[in-house]
């Protein structure tokens, strides 16, 4: 169970440092929405206890809040 966690925090933190170069060319909107989904899934995650749906929930809920928060305001 342990390798299976630190496997698990390895890979996410590869994920994040790969999706931070990824984000160079975005817009501000865009950037906000990447930003939500990647924390949203990290909580997910940590609320359930590793589960898929909850990881995928989480980052779809993030996401959809991130896109929000990054609207231009007018």
């Amino acid at each position: 169970m342990k390798t299976m966690k630190t496997f698990a925090a390895r890979a996410l933190v590869a994920t994040v440092l790969l999706s931070l170069a990824a984000c160079s060319g975005m817009s501000k909107r865009d950037e906000s929405t990447a930003i939500g989904a990647g924390i949203g899934a990290v909580g997910g995650a940590v609320l359930t206890g590793g589960s898929a749906v909850g990881t995928v929930g989480g980052a779809a809920v993030g996401g959809v809040i991130g896109h929000e928060v990054g609207k231009d305001k007018k």
